[in-house]
């Protein structure tokens, strides 16, 4: 009965990807390419099929394979892994920006129109823009609630960057290994000190997403790395207390997530910006 579920799953998934060729080849594409120049069809058929059609297809077809896993790692708009947690805080709100200002980090600007417009050109003309914004990846069923960035070179398209998510403090003492912990969907109060769950990579250049084909950043692999370059920037910045390693979601053993390479560890600190005399 389960290889039979799973043919049935491989048929609805080969059937969902030739029905999205369909559509972007001979419906968006011939519609716009009678009504528009021949790069501006083209254009406007990437723009398409990059950013509605295709992560849609994805999305649906995830939830026809019933990828009900530990989320430990975030997830992209379309659906698919994004960077692995590798970082957990606990203060409040004001305690993680004063952390990270003190390190020399800035605070990513809200993705919008306008800083897209600013990040795009920024990019093509590697011109500073350290409050860049991130693109939305999501953690408790919604999206990132604060980020940091580090450029690297004074250039946009190399920084260090971590994407944050509160948690209720009431967490703390869950096992990161049960599920309850990373499929709680409440948000609590900034206000007060909560768990502030992070994901940081380093940026390295222009890459597209794996199926979707939307533009974005390159990211180094190695994960640990990143969390230890933080760990390390906010220690020396004299912001947070003893760092201690715990397991996250389900074990990654050391592979490949998204391309990037894990030990599966959270490190896991106060912040103490806020205690200070």
């Amino acid at each position: 009965m389960r290889l039979v579920k799973r043919i049935l799953q491989r048929c609805l998934i080969f059937l969902l990807g030739a029905l999205s060729v369909w559509l972007i080849v001979f419906v968006v594409f011939d519609t716009a390419d009678h009504r528009l120049p021949w790069i501006v069809a083209v254009c406007v058929t990437y723009g398409l099929a990059a950013y509605f059609i295709l992560p849609n297809v994805v999305r649906l077809g995830l939830k026809l394979l019933h990828r009900g896993i530990i989320p430990s790692y975030t997830i992209s708009s379309d659906g698919l892994p994004g960077d692995p947690v590798n970082l957990v805080l606990i203060g409040t709100l004001e305690h993680l920006r004063q952390a990270f200002a003190l390190a020399g980090w800035s605070t990513a600007d809200d993705l919008g129109i306008t800083s897209s417009l600013r990040m795009a050109r920024a990019f093509l003309t590697n011109s500073p823009y350290p409050t860049a914004p991130f693109s939305t990846f999501y953690l408790f069923g919604r999206r990132q609630d604060i980020g940091f960035q580090e450029p690297i070179d004074n250039s946009p398209r190399k920084r260090h960057h971590i994407r944050f998510w509160a948690l209720g403090l009431a967490h703390s003492e869950d096992d990161m290994t049960d599920a309850s912990f990373w499929l709680n969907t409440e948000k609590p109060s900034a206000s007060q000190p909560v768990l502030w769950v992070g994901a940081g990579t380093r940026d390295t250049g222009l890459s597209l997403t794996w199926l979707t084909f939307q533009i974005t950043h390159a990211t180094a692999p190695d994960t640990n790395a990143e969390r230890n370059y933080i760990i390390s920037h906010l220690t020396e910045a004299r912001v947070i207390g003893d760092v201690s390693l715990h397991g996250s979601g389900t074990r990654l053993m050391p592979a490949k997530v998204n391309h990037y390479i894990t030990d599966g560890e959270i490190a896991l600190a106060n912040l103490t910006v806020g205690t200070k005399a």
